[in-house]
């Protein structure tokens, strides 16, 4: 009973192969974008911030700030993108700008901080191994000096966000998995062909495709590490070459990311020492894997930028 259910089964695959990539295609495609179709249901209720009870409103600096960035970014239809006060240390964002849902831009609570009030920053509770942090402490003033950032820093890592929508990165990212899928299959197919494995033996079949299967997972691997890598640099460049202000401000926000990293490293003890690294990047590679862009490099790749803009 059971290997008549399987022959018919692997017939019924065999017979319908392309529609079926096809329909896996679209389906990874759509799940990986959801995120961004719909921000209002998914991403900010995972990423906004609450007070008393009830979500946290921005401040009316914070709104002026956000929209001074729209202007400086070119944006021409304000609707488009929406700040809500977000939980987290920096700015996040999802969404895609040109749908009816539009994209959402969180500003966390320290950016409400400046250097003469650190409201935005004390007044919030940070626990850490189960422990809050003192911001009297020597550690906890140095996290909030850390996590104190000018009205250029600001900017910058707003804008760099809404940078990052307008170049159409979520439908970059969402794509790599289909692609590759896709690519996996017809390469197969060929790979296959070449090697006249479909008249042989179906154990050598099988094992051929567990080689193509495994170097299709590398391929995507590799490739969702790159376009990430890519699409993250290719924000900050273009934000930093708005002007001066917004590549001082490039290079003060990653110096300080860095700086708040070195200092959760040593608050979070064993766990900070496998997520941090000394220089305060997240630990970019696993493997032959590289998943986060690393925050020194973005740095000196603003230096560099402010270096040409002040030649």
């Amino acid at each position: 009973m059971g290997a008549q259910f399987l022959q018919k089964a692997s017939a019924w695959v065999k017979k319908r192969k392309t529609t079926l990539l096809a329909v896996s295609c679209m389906g990874l495609f759509g799940a990986n974008l959801s995120y961004h179709v719909f921000p209002e249901q998914t991403f900010k209720l995972l990423h906004e911030c609450w007070s008393d009870g009830q979500p946290a409103e921005l401040s009316q600096r914070l709104c002026g700030v956000f929209h001074d960035v729209l202007q400086d970014t070119g944006v021409k239809s304000a609707n488009s993108y929406r700040a809500f006060a977000a939980s987290g240390f920096h700015p996040v964002s999802a969404g895609i700008p040109w749908l009816p849902a539009g994209s959402l831009v969180g500003i966390p609570p320290n950016f409400d901080s400046t250097i003469e009030d650190k409201k935005g920053i004390v007044n919030h509770v940070v626990v850490i191994n189960g422990k809050e942090v003192d911001w009297e402490s020597s550690e906890g003033v140095a996290l909030r000096e850390a996590l104190t950032f000018s009205p250029e820093a600001q900017k910058f890592a707003i804008a760099r966000e809404i940078v990052y929508l307008q170049n159409s990165s979520p439908l970059v990212n969402a794509a790599v998995a289909p692609t590759c899928l896709a690519g996996t299959y017809f390469g197969g197919i060929g790979i296959k062909i070449l090697l006249g494995l479909y008249p042989g033996p179906m154990i050598l079949r099988s094992i051929c495709n567990f080689i193509i299967a495994t170097t299709g997972l590398i391929c995507y691997y590799v490739s969702y590490d790159a376009v990430t890598y890519h699409l993250d640099c290719k924000a900050d460049r273009n934000v930093a070459t708005i002007s001066k202000d917004y590549a001082r401000g490039g290079v003060e926000f990653y110096d300080k990311i860095l700086s708040r990293n070195r200092i959760l490293r040593t608050l979070m003890g064993k766990q900070g020492v496998k997520v941090y690294a000394p220089s305060g990047n997240l630990f970019p590679r696993h493997w032959f894997r590289i998943k986060h862009t690393p925050y020194t490099y973005r740095r000196d790749l603003i230096v560099n930028i402010l270096r040409e803009l002040q030649a």
